[in-house]
This record gives C-alpha cells, sequence and structure tokens, in this order.
C-alpha cells in the first residue's frame, strides 16, 4: 500500500522514463504534465504530454478493503485499489512527423518498461526535480504497477477531446497503470486476541483432534515427497491409539504428543499412493461396549501435495527426424502412482552452459493406473537432459551436486537422460 503521493509518484515515474528516452531519439523533445490546454497554446515544441484524465476503482480488488480483511488484521489502514488512465498527447511539426515519431518513441518505450519497478519509483522519488515526493513509499508496495496501452475507439476518443473546452485534437495513445494502493490515515481499532476457540463442551467431542498444518520435518517449505518424514501440527493429538488416513492408507505415527506427530511415509506399500493433492485425516479409537458410542474420533481434514519422485528413467525408440533432432520415447518408473486422468508433462532441460534447449511435453492419459509411464518426445535435439515429471501441478525434485571437489559443485545433476 501506498500514501497519498502514490498518484503523483507513478505520474513522475512516467514522466521521468519518457523523458531520458525521448530526448534522444528527437532533438529537443520533452515529457510534461500539463493539461491539454496547455500544449496548444504558443510557439509549436516537440515532445510529449502525460495527462492523467481518468482514476477508476480496480475490478479485481474492489473489495480489497473488505470486512473480512479486516478481522484478519492483515492491513493497519483501510485501503483503495485504483487503476490510472493516462493520454499520452504527442505534438510537433506535421511537416517533419515529429508527433508521429515521438509517438513510436514513446511505445517503443513502454513497451520495454510494462513495470515501474521499485527500483525505477525510488530513483523518481530521490531525483532532485522532483522534492515534493521525498515521502513517497509507493516503492514499497507489493503489488507491482505495470502500465499497459488501452484499445479506445474513435467515438470514446472524441468524447475524451470533448471534454477539454476548445482544445484541438493532438495524435493522442491512452496507457492505463494498475494497480495503485492507496492507504487511509487512520489505523484499525484492534480488539484483544481470543485466547480459547475450543467448544466448551456445547459439541460431543471437545477434546477431538484438529490439525492445523502438515510438513516436512525440520523444512516447512520442502516438497512433500514418499520419502519425507512429515510433521503434523495442531491440537489434542494425543490419545491411546492413533492412526493417520490419507485416502485409503492407514498409517501408524511415529512419535505422537499433544500438538505434533511424526510419520513416514516410506513404509507405505509400493506403489500406493497417487501424485497430486492428497487428503490426510487424524483418527483417536476408543475402546467401548456400549454400540451407542462410536469407537472412533476423527479430526478435519488437511490436504496435502505429494510430489513424485523419479525412480528409473530410460530412452527406447529414438530415430532421427532432421539433423540433430530426435523423437523418442521416455519411460519413468516413480513411486508412486499415476492415475487414468491425471495430467501428465515432462520436462526436458538440456546439460549444458551454452544456449540449453528446454522442452516440455504432455503425456496423454493412460489406459490404467499405473507407476511406470511412457511419454513421447519429438523434435529434441541431441544431447543430455534433466529430467521432472509433472502430475496435477506436482513436480518431482532434481538432485544436486554436493561435492565440493567436483566441477559441477552445486549444480543440478540428476535425473538425467542421453539423447543420442
Amino acid at each position: 500500500m501506498s500514501n497519498y503521493l502514490a498518484i503523483a509518484t507513478v505520474t513522475a515515474t512516467l514522466q521521468r522514463i519518457l523523458q531520458s528516452v525521448i530526448q534522444q531519439d528527437i532533438e529537443g523533445a520533452r515529457a510534461t504534465t500539463l493539461p491539454p490546454g496547455g500544449i496548444s497554446t504558443g510557439a509549436p515544441e516537440v515532445g510529449v504530454n502525460i495527462f492523467l484524465y481518468q482514476v477508476t476503482s480496480n475490478p479485481a480488488l474492489a473489495n480489497y478493503d473488505s470486512a473480512p480483511n479486516r478481522a484478519k488484521g492483515n492491513p493497519l489502514n483501510r485501503q483503495v485499489a485504483i487503476d490510472l488512465y493516462y493520454m499520452m498527447s504527442c505534438y510537433g511539426s506535421d511537416a517533419e512527423l515529429q508527433p508521429q515519431r515521438v509517438l513510436g518513441s514513446v511505445i517503443s518505450t513502454l513497451t520495454d518498461k510494462r513495470i515501474l519497478t521499485s527500483d525505477l519509483i525510488r530513483s523518481t522519488c530521490n531525483d532532485p526535480t522532483f522534492p515534493f515526493l521525498a515521502e513517497s513509499d509507493l516503492a514499497d508496495q507489493i503489488q507491482q504497477v505495470t502500465v499497459a496501452p488501452v484499445d479506445i475507439s474513435l467515438e470514446d476518443l472524441s468524447k475524451a477531446w470533448s471534454v477539454f473546452y476548445q482544445v484541438p485534437y493532438v495524435l493522442s495513445v491512452a496507457y492505463r497503470a494498475c494497480l495503485v494502493i492507496v492507504e487511509g490515515r487512520e489505523n484499525f481499532q484492534r480488539s484483544l486476541p481470543v485466547r480459547d476457540s475450543s467448544p466448551a463442551g456445547i459439541v460431543p467431542f471437545p477434546a477431538s483432534p484438529h490439525l492445523d498444518q502438515v510438513t516436512v520435518q525440520g523444512s516447512r517449505f520442502e516438497p512433500i515427497a514418499i520419502s519425507s518424514v512429515l510433521m503434523i501440527r495442531g491440537r489434542n493429538l494425543q490419545s491411546q491409539t492413533v492412526e493417520i488416513h490419507i485416502g485409503d492408507l492407514v498409517i501408524t505415527p511415529m512419535e505422537v504428543k499433544e500438538r505434533e506427530i511424526t510419520f513416514s511415509l516410506s513404509n507405505t506399500p509400493f506403489p500406493m499412493l497417487q501424485a497430486g493433492v492428497q487428503s490426510l485425516q487424524v483418527v483417536h479409537r476408543l475402546e467401548s461396549t456400549s454400540p451407542l458410542m462410536t469407537n472412533a474420533i476423527a479430526s478435519n481434514v488437511l490436504p496435502f501435495v505429494l510430489c513424485p519422485t523419479i525412480i528409473n528413467l530410460s530412452v527406447r525408440g529414438v530415430e532421427e527426424v532432421e539433423d540433430h533432432l530426435r523423437s523418442a520415447v521416455v519411460v519413468v518408473q516413480l513411486d508412486v502412482l499415476v492415475r487414468e486422468k491425471q495430467k501428465v508433462v515432462i520436462a526436458l532441460n538440456e546439460w549444458t552452459m551454452e544456449a540449453p534447449s528446454v522442452y516440455m511435453f504432455d503425456r496423454p492419459p493412460l489406459s490404467n493406473a499405473s507407476s511406470t509411464i511412457e511419454i513421447p518426445i519429438t523434435n529434441v535435439k541431441a544431447g543430455e537432459y534433466l529430467v521432472r515429471i509433472r502430475i496435477d501441478g506436482a513436480e518431482s525434485k532434481l538432485g544436486v551436486d554436493d561435492n565440493p571437489d567436483s566441477p559441477t559443485y552445486n549444480w543440478y545433476n540428476s535425473p538425467k537422460i542421453a539423447i543420442a
């Protein structure tokens, strides 16, 4: 989010970007920020005028300042997300086609500078030409400000210029700066946090297990694979008999504490689980002789993504299509099942430092579930390739060379195939 100087900062950044380029393309050209009437009087000059003619709320973030967001305590102040519409008017000598040359320079520049990066904005605020922007904090906004051309019809263009009283039309193009989040000045009032969210005996099992998250032990952001040791965090997890249910699979945990459960997927029958999104649930088994009393208490269901691991790779049926281009079938053995309707993609990255080639191929749907899949590839340059498999968005990991004495230390080095 940004303070009240955000709008002026966007305009000044655009002016500074265009000024640095058009003066090199067209001698004497200037980038100005005048009202349209200011460029139609006096001696003709050459340049582009940047005029902010409309401000609208961003449709995608119209409810950015909604009550649920405020309740979570994310923003500290009220905020509004807006889009800025600019009219870029090019002027100069028509005999020398200066307006059209300026227009070409503007379009070329904003094609390269589609994003107003933090460095561009910060350098504008530090420019002595704009001392009034010294306190602007637009550069710290999380959302990037993008600049894109706006297609407006001749009718809409004439309407836009008709509001400028007695101002003759000059060659113009419209751009939109999206998005700017302007923050209010008054802070929200924060209530004290809730200390206990338990149902306090209102439900039949007030001490039922509740799951908050499941991660790889010791690494919160590492992808989950069959070989991973996993940790479940939550509350009321300890009981006499604890089971972990992943789909139809039942796993006995390695260690159970009141707020943590440790378990491994490596002891599951191979192959049992499929790649992709899994549903995890903790079940407490109870000893009861009453037929009216259930003997199990289940937690909430927690999803996680299981990534495949490539166990074995081979290439068969290599055919030469053209010089240095090959077609083949890559046979991949995984530690997970691939179901009939799952989307399978193979990614090949050439293992070289000189202009490496990159290929991606879709695998047609399987006729039956399997842990070994065959993926046809076509028009691939002969060479050595790193291989990744993506199944319903869950991607296999690449190995890294961890030998400090190796010339490829800290490089990705496996799994690889050679296509001759």
